[in-house]
């Protein structure tokens, strides 16, 4: 008689009563950067927010990085100057750790990119200067790509003899403007 319906209805009761026990009423997560702390209950007086560790950042065209932890934060603006002898283009030992800095920085944001600008003193020749202050910007990139930077992050740019930072003829201001500038874009 009316066996076939019946089962039909209750089939149908079934599987509405077992999809109504598996729905959840609690909320959806809307802000899962909020950690609560909680003692009981109800209290969210312990409410914390993750904060995302501070980054490097660009200021001007220099570099500023975090130092410390929690609340003992800094900063410091790594230097942008590597020196060079006379008629050399290699890195000295002490840049090394100035340059690890900017490498980490670097590594780490391969947003960042950097013109390594090369500068030679007055001696010499337009043209041998150019290839010096090349050569020397070269130096700084090899580092660099070899502390793990991506070489699409570096640009590298000879200035010589042209924009020396002391204008004086003697062994002090000359060794001024033996040199290398990181400038962060």
């Amino acid at each position: 008689m009316g066996t076939p319906k019946m089962r039909v209805l209750l089939i149908v009761g079934f599987a509405s009563l077992l999809l109504a026990g598996c729905a959840s009423n609690e909320p959806e997560d809307t802000n899962p950067d909020i950690v609560s702390d909680v003692d009981g209950p109800g209290d969210m007086t312990q409410a914390k927010e993750k904060i995302a560790p501070p980054k490097p950042m660009v200021k001007g065209e220099r570099l500023v990085v975090p130092t410390g932890s929690g609340g003992d934060m800094s900063y410091e603006m790594l230097q942008g100057v590597f020196y060079f002898d006379f008629d050399q283009a290699i890195v000295k030992r002490a840049g090394h750790t100035e340059l690890n800095k900017h490498a980490r920085a670097l590594a780490a944001d391969r947003m960042f990119r950097v013109r390594l600008e090369g500068h030679a003193d007055e001696r010499g020749t337009r043209e041998y200067n150019l290839a010096l202050g090349e050569r020397r910007a070269n130096a700084i990139r090899a580092y660099l790509v070899a502390q793990g930077v991506s070489s699409s992050q570096l640009e590298v740019i000879s200035y010589g003899e042209e924009k020396p930072i002391s204008g004086g003829h003697s062994e002090s201001t000359w060794s001024q403007n033996r040199r290398v500038e990181i400038v962060y874009r």
